[in-house]
This record gives structure tokens, C-alpha cells and sequence, in this order.
């Protein structure tokens, strides 16, 4: 376990995100809107503290509340940790002499963007899919499927198969001077996995596959939905976790030069065709599954650290010999806003089946309703549930 000498305060939209690390640790503090869920983990502690709005408040409106600022302000030394920096976080801390513990937004950006993504990698590009970038109005259909992707875009909802010549002309005359990025098409299976730059070198997480755009759980084809480890442990042999973790071990490398520090998860695609891996996506934050991979990890031993753990040894720039803990087993999958849905009594009936259930209480359409967990996998083989998950997918669409 991690001792902090000085506060460190979470602050954060949606609760379970800073719950990777010992809600009872010495020094830790949580800020969050309230929810049933908020409120049943606060319980009594004095360490937590919850915000009652009309609405839910981004991480940028929870650190301008005025109670939220009473609160951080009676810290001497106050460092802020937030899921994800912008330029709008790092200014509203500055503007209150808050010390920011995540790595600086522009480099976010230039890492995440889709566009100065390419730029940013510079040789790493060798691991992209082929790819170029061009404007919307000067692409041409050749016969061939391609991803079109806008400059931002998150989890999915900017990524685009372009399967028709009808599809890239309306495309064309949408967004005839917009940029995107254009890659050849894959078909295969996405993995990902959580690292951490530390001044120790490169921590890594355990991979597993991502659970992308199933039918009942989601509209959009590429949104990501969910992981599961133990299918990933499984079915990928010891030469594809090699070279995943080189893809890895270079990506996180290049963001050590630039000055990054803490945690930063990669999207690879396994080509069906010849088990060739591919760069997609780099996360440049503490990517959303932190928090569970960081659950199965616990308890572990005096050598061993769990995921979230590896994000402060980065950011406090802490020594330590320790490894990432590595886990055979576990997914969690997310249901996503489709229609209106009692996700009230959808949560009574996941928790009567043993499964962990965090609900959310957002109101846009494909934003997350339920997260749930099971410390077994959910996936038999790509793109297909198992019994267990078949179980969830019964429940959800009854």
C-alpha cells in the first residue's frame, strides 16, 4: 500500500473512478456528485465528499463550487488528481494555486487527437494500420472499406467504417474541409491494457480484450462497452502478449521523453487474417477500467502493486521495485442509454445473480447507465458472450 505524506484530492464526475485506491487511506480524499451509488460508498467517512446539484457537474464545475473550494482549501499543500486533464482543469487550479497532479493537457491533446496523433508518434508509426490524412472532400471511393476518423472524438462515437460510395458522398458534402484520418480497415479483435510511467521505467497492466459495440448494450458499432482479462489471457498466445507489450513499452517511452508521467492505456487490433498486431488508439489518462483491473488485484503481496497504485507511483514520481500485479480472470461490461429504462429494478435483478453493479444517473442518450462486474469472464470468443454473459443480456432486455 501507497502512504501519501500530503492530501491528495480526487476530483471527479462520476465517483468510481477514484475508487482504485483505498477509499481509507490516510491523506486520501474523494470529491464527487452525489448518487445512490456516492452515497452508499461515502457511507459515514469524512474523506468524501459529495456535491447535491440539479444537475450533474463535469469535473471543471465540481472544482468551481464554492463548496468544493472550502473544502480543498482547508489542505495546506492541496494536489488535485482528476480522470482526464484540459486546459480549462489546469486553469481553474492554477487561478486557485491548486498543485495538478496529472500530466499537462496539451500533451493530452497531441497524444489523443486523432490527427496530431500521427505527427506525435512520429517513427512509432510503423505500428498504425496503413493510414494518411486528407480532407473529407478530396477522398475517393476505391471498392475498399476504410475507418474515417475526425481529430476528437471518445470512446467510438467519432470513428466511422465506410463501407459504400453513398456512405463517403454524404460524408463529402457533411464535411468537405474537415481533416480526418483515414486507415485501412482491420478485421480483428481489439485488446487494451492500463501502463504507467514511472522514473522506474515502464509499469504494465494486464491486457484484455474490449468489448466493443454488442447489440443490447449499445447502438454504436465501435463504442467500447467493456473487458474482460480472462479472455484475453486465454485466447491470445505468449508471442501476441510480447508484441503487444512492445507496442507498449515504446509508446510509453516516447511519452517519458515528452514528460509524461502516471497512467496511459493503447487500443491494438489482432489482424484475423495474420495475427499481426496493430496500433488504434492511445489513451493518454487514467483509462475508465483502472478502477476494476485494480479490484481483482487486490489483495496482493509486498512485491506487488495494483494498477491504480502504479498511477501514483508515476505521478508522485515515487521509487519502487514492485510489479503490476497480473490477474487470469474478471470483466466488467457497460449498459448504455438506448431508451427509457428502469435501471433501478435492472440493478435489483443483476445484484440477486452475484453480479457488481454501479449505477449511473446520466440522461444522454448512449451515456453509461449500468457498469457491471464479475470476477469471471463474460466473452467465449470475439464479439460473442458466454453463458454468464448471455445471463446479463437476458436480464437487461427483459
Amino acid at each position: 500500500m501507497i502512504e501519501l505524506t500530503n492530501p491528495i484530492v480526487y476530483v471527479s464526475r462520476d465517483i468510481e473512478r477514484a475508487l482504485g485506491f483505498d477509499i481509507n487511506t490516510t491523506n486520501y480524499y474523494i470529491i464527487s456528485n452525489d448518487s445512490n451509488f456516492a452515497t452508499k460508498t461515502k457511507e459515514d467517512r469524512e474523506n468524501v465528499l459529495l456535491i447535491k446539484n440539479e444537475k450533474i457537474l463535469d469535473t471543471y464545475e465540481l472544482l468551481q463550487n464554492p463548496e468544493v473550494v472550502e473544502f480543498v482549501n482547508k489542505f495546506s499543500n492541496p494536489q488535485i488528481l482528476v480522470f482526464k486533464n484540459t486546459i480549462q482543469i489546469e486553469r481553474i487550479c492554477t487561478e486557485k494555486n491548486w498543485t495538478l497532479l496529472n500530466p499537462p493537457a496539451e500533451l493530452v491533446n497531441r497524444v489523443e487527437q486523432k490527427i496530431s496523433q500521427v505527427e506525435w508518434l512520429g517513427d512509432l508509426s510503423k505500428f498504425l494500420p496503413k493510414h494518411k490524412i486528407e480532407l473529407c472532400g478530396d477522398l475517393k471511393w476505391n471498392e475498399e472499406n476504410f475507418i474515417l476518423q475526425f481529430n476528437r472524438s471518445h470512446t467510438g462515437s467519432g470513428t466511422i467504417l465506410v463501407e459504400s460510395a453513398k456512405q463517403l458522398i454524404e460524408i463529402k458534402e457533411k464535411f468537405p474541409k474537415r481533416e480526418a484520418r483515414i486507415t485501412k480497415y482491420i478485421d480483428g479483435s481489439l485488446f487494451t491494457n492500463n501502463n504507467s510511467v514511472t522514473k522506474n521505467g515502464i509499469l504494465f497492466g494486464n491486457i484484455s480484450y474490449q468489448i466493443t459495440g454488442l447489440a443490447s448494450f449499445t447502438k454504436q458499432k465501435f463504442a467500447t462497452i467493456g473487458n474482460d482479462w480472462g479472455f484475453a489471457n486465454t485466447f491470445l498466445n505468449e508471442e501476441q502478449k510480447t508484441d503487444f507489450f512492445k507496442i507498449a513499452k515504446e509508446v510509453g517511452e516516447k511519452l517519458q521523453k515528452d514528460g509524461w508521467s502516471g497512467l496511459f492505456g493503447i487500443d491494438v487490433i489482432l489482424e484475423k487474417e495474420t495475427g499481426k498486431m496493430y496500433l488504434i488508439e492511445i489513451n493518454a489518462r487514467q483509462p475508465a477500467s483502472t478502477t476494476f483491473e485494480s479490484t481483482l488485484q487486490t489483495p496482493h503481496s509486498k512485491e506487488e502493486i495494483t494498477t491504480f497504485d502504479a498511477h501514483l507511483v508515476g505521478l508522485l514520481d515515487l521509487e519502487t521495485n514492485s510489479k503490476v500485479k497480473q490477474i487470469e480472470n474478471g470483466a466488467q461490461i457497460i449498459l448504455r442509454k438506448q431508451s427509457e429504462t428502469n435501471i433501478t429494478e435492472l440493478a435489483k435483478k443483476l445484484c440477486a445473480e452475484n453480479f457488481t453493479v454501479i449505477q449511473y444517473e446520466n440522461e444522454k442518450m448512449e451515456s453509461d447507465l449500468l457498469r457491471i462486474q464479475s470476477n469471471e469472464s463474460l466473452i467465449s470468443a470475439p464479439n460473442k458472450l458466454n453463458e454468464l454473459g448471455e445471463k446479463i443480456k437476458n436480464i437487461i432486455s427483459t
